[in-house]
């Protein structure tokens, strides 16, 4: 078996967030899966089987679990498929937990189609308020998988030192963070986003793509507008063009794949 890691939200080696793709025959057995995303040690890695030509169903891996739905991992998927001359049409169609999702490729850069994620205000969890070391906060919104804390500027969001430990504890997979920029950074950005999932062997995601499904429309309706660059300012960074197109949301980026491997052994 092949293994390529693509970085996904970049152009440049040992920036945006690292993928492990691998493409299949057919699926491994979830056992041996989980064990190579674990040894790869990204934050994804994603297992492709083709249906069609341009037709594949995608399945994507932490280091502990499934996960339900990846952008970088899907965008690192793509990236790799036209540049191995494995497809040539311009648009892929994958399919996965969260249904068909789609890429469509326009010279170096992807725009992914994925789902737009409603979350709602929530009140503050006293286990979340303590695992952010009581900063202070302008709003918090949930779902069933993530918190979404706003915060009052970019430099909060960038000098955040989250205790991992316990938002491992909070009942849900993830909490992003997130501000509005106001002229802190580039003037092109519009908003800034930091991703901790330590539950399932993340403790900070470079570039969160399922987060920007989220931010995705949780800014647009702040800002009063359907297109936005974001810039996710972990260690690494990445940039992504967002958009709120008919009920989904748009993820715009960039890929570059740095290092090709083959798995020895299985055993």
């Amino acid at each position: 078996m092949h293994i390529w890691q693509v970085n996904a939200f970049t152009n440049e080696p040992f920036k945006g967030n690292p993928a492990g793709v691998c493409i299949v025959p057919e699926f491994t057995d979830d056992v041996l899966a989980q064990n190579i995303a674990a040894e790869l040690n990204y934050s994804e890695t994603s297992f492709l089987k083709k249906i069609a030509a341009n037709h594949y169903h995608i399945r994507w891996f932490s280091p502990k679990d499934e996960c339900p739905l990846c952008g970088h991992a899907t965008l690192a998927a793509a990236h790799l498929l036209w540049e191995q001359g494995i497809v040539k049409e311009d648009i892929i169609t994958f399919e996965s937990m969260s249904g068909p999702l789609t890429a469509q490729r326009n010279k170096d850069w992807i725009t992914l189609n994925f789902p737009s994620m409603e979350i709602e205000p929530a009140p503050m969890p006293e286990l979340l308020n303590k695992a952010l070391g009581f900063v202070p906060v302008t709003s918090v919104y949930k779902d069933n998988v993530m918190y979404v804390v706003v915060l009052p500027s970019v430099q909060a969001v960038r000098e955040l030192k989250p205790n991992f430990a316990k938002i491992a504890q909070l009942p849900c997979r993830s909490v992003t963070v997130t501000a509005l920029n106001e002229g802190e950074i580039d003037s092109n950005i519009d908003f800034v986003s930091r991703y901790f999932a330590p539950k399932v062997g993340i403790p900070e995601d470079p570039v969160c793509g399922s987060a920007h499904c989220r931010l995705t429309p949780l800014w647009a309706k702040i800002l009063n507008k359907n297109s936005m660059n974001a810039l996710q300012i972990s260690e690494r960074t990445g940039f992504l063009k967002v958009a709120v197109e008919n009920n989904r949301v748009t993820l715009t980026a960039q890929a570059i794949t740095v290092m090709e491997g083959k798995l020895l052994t299985a055993s």
